[in-house]
């Protein structure tokens, strides 16, 4: 009876917190479904009842950590209801928020090595990077260069933050002790595209000036 009871307990989400510990700190190749299993106090075949294989485990934690993501942002620019630099700005705190309060997610959906792996995650990478990009682009609506920074901007954009998040992660460092630096981080970024708008037309309204001082 004790023994129905304990099995009971055994949930898909326990599964895949197990596995995302140890696929994080030992790597998938060295993982196996009998370690997650044993990890969990539980005998392999119970895994099998929730996941067919690793490679099907592995996805479901792709799929779910990109889906959790995706639903914080969402939630985020539905709460804002707009679509401009300060909502931008809000956003990429929201990534390196989730990067840095779940850094074990992070690692799987971003930080993969194994090329064998990475397509697991080439679908979720790309659907989070179109929203990213669309906020983006509507930021850039009326700047003059949009059409050279529409599809490179975001990227840049994105890989500031990453090279934040893993800096962070790799001290360990809470969002807490980085939200400073974070804070100073985004608005230097987006600043910078902002201004470069404005550029084009500050030297054109400075000639006019002195046309007329001239006169």
């Amino acid at each position: 009876m004790a023994r129905r009871i304990v099995e009971q307990e055994l949930s898909r989400d326990r599964i895949l917190d197990a596995a995302r510990e140890l696929f994080v700190s030992e790597g998938y190749r060295a993982v196996s479904m009998r370690k997650i299993a044993a990890k969990l106090g539980y005998s392999h075949g119970s895994i099998y009842y929730y996941f067919q294989d690793k490679a099907e485990l592995f996805y479901a934690l792709v799929v779910e950590d990109f889906n959790a993501l995706i639903a914080r942002q969402t939630t985020l620019l539905y709460r804002l209801q707009r679509r401009d630099v300060a909502a931008l700005k809000q956003l990429m705190l929201e990534f390196v928020r989730f990067g840095l309060d779940n850094p074990h997610h992070y690692e799987i959906m971003f930080m993969i090595r194994d090329p064998e792996l990475k397509r697991y995650s080439r679908t979720e990478q790309a659907e989070n990077m179109n929203l990213f990009s669309s906020i983006v682009q509507e930021c850039l609506d009326k700047h003059p260069d949009r059409e050279k920074l529409q599809f490179s901007l975001p990227w840049n954009l994105f890989m500031a933050l990453h090279g934040l998040i893993t800096y962070a992660i790799q001290f360990e460092q809470t969002f807490e002790e980085v939200l400073p630096l974070a804070t100073q981080h985004v608005d230097l970024l987006c600043n910078a595209f902002e201004q470069g708008g404005h550029a084009h037309a500050k030297p054109e309204l400075r000639v006019v000036s002195e046309r007329r001082i001239s006169v």
